[in-house]
């Protein structure tokens, strides 16, 4: 697939991106993947390469641009190794809601000033924290989001005031969320709690579990899964298709 690397002025400085498109002229939907806690590396390349491929325009941002020319993280790894393990939660906690949702609307507006891209609604995916953005996102930015996909996803429900889950009165988007069993990230409970809280405020919704671990989605993980990982690029063409044209 078509890949130019730009970068997207946010409020906060420069974020370094990659825009990927299918072959052929557009314009098509435009999608955002956010990546997991390890960041954007080679395994983002060829997931957005394969999510544009299915006809959309995919924008993959460098989440971590605040902290300049950081080391990529090894994933089979960084959370066995306590220095890096402190790393990278350390840069996991540097996305605050806040500045995630400045970021997200320079990229929408980076979006929709493409002329590969067509509509002023869009759709984003993640995986991990990604996931987290992603839901979080159709509630700060619901004019912006039209679908909302998440996988393997961690703090969808939690006790603070920054909770996805208590936006769901806020949300426009269809919303998909792919949980991974026995994952102390999202439990049962909690998805629940989240499936009560969309059911309430009329948002159309999907929460499934997958039998594999934790990361069963991204390539480079140790709990890569590839039934898994195929199930879920079923599921997410099949959320965009529901609510992009």
């Amino acid at each position: 697939m078509p890949k130019i690397t730009d970068s997207v002025t946010t409020p906060d400085g420069t974020c370094p991106v990659r825009f990927f498109t299918p072959d052929g002229t557009g314009p098509w939907p435009g999608v955002i993947m956010f990546p997991d806690a390890g960041g954007v590396r080679d395994t983002f390349d060829e997931m957005a390469a394969k999510l544009a491929g299915f006809g959309y325009a995919v924008l993959l941002p460098d989440v971590y641009y605040r902290e300049g020319d950081w080391a990529p993280f090894d994933m089979t790894s960084a959370f066995g190794d306590a220095e890096e393990r402190a790393r990278i939660m350390f840069m996991i906690g540097t996305l605050t809601p806040d500045r995630i949702t400045r970021d997200a609307g320079a990229y929408f507006d980076y979006l929709a000033s493409r002329p590969e891209v067509t509509g002023d609604r869009f759709g984003v995916c993640g995986y991990c924290m990604g996931g987290r953005i992603s839901v979080l996102l159709a509630g700060r930015l619901p004019e912006r989001v039209a679908a909302a996909a998440s996988f393997h996803g961690g703090g969808l429900v939690t006790d603070n005031e920054y909770s996805p889950h208590l936006l769901a009165d806020r949300m426009n988007a269809v919303v998909y969320v792919g949980g991974a069993e026995k994952d102390p990230s999202f439990t049962a409970d909690q998805a629940e709690q989240l499936g009560k809280a969309l059911t309430a405020a009329g948002v159309r919704h999907t929460i499934e579990w997958y039998r594999a671990g934790h990361g069963f989605a991204v390539p480079d993980n140790g709990p890569y899964d590839v039934a898994a990982a195929d199930r879920h690029w079923a599921a997410l063409r099949e959320t965009f298709e529901s609510a992009l044209s």
